[in-house]
């Protein structure tokens, strides 16, 4: 059985908690932040967003791996 190929871009945006969810990025988050308000930056700097459930099995997909 051949390797599977980890999908980088995906590998880049998602990774697995110990109980297997998906973890990913807030976005809006990376430049014109001049222009929000304190408290949109704040909220945003959490890390805790999971990827949908309906989504979840197409990610696994692309990180066989679990990176």
């Amino acid at each position: 059985m051949p390797k599977l190929k980890t999908n980088k871009a995906a590998a880049k945006r998602y990774s697995h908690t110990a109980t297997e969810k998906v973890k990913r990025t807030k976005s809006n988050r990376r430049h014109l932040l001049a222009h929000r308000t304190t408290k949109q930056k704040r909220q945003l700097r959490a890390q805790t967003g999971y990827a949908d459930k309906t989504c979840e099995a197409g990610i696994k997909k692309l990180l066989p791996y679990g990176n």
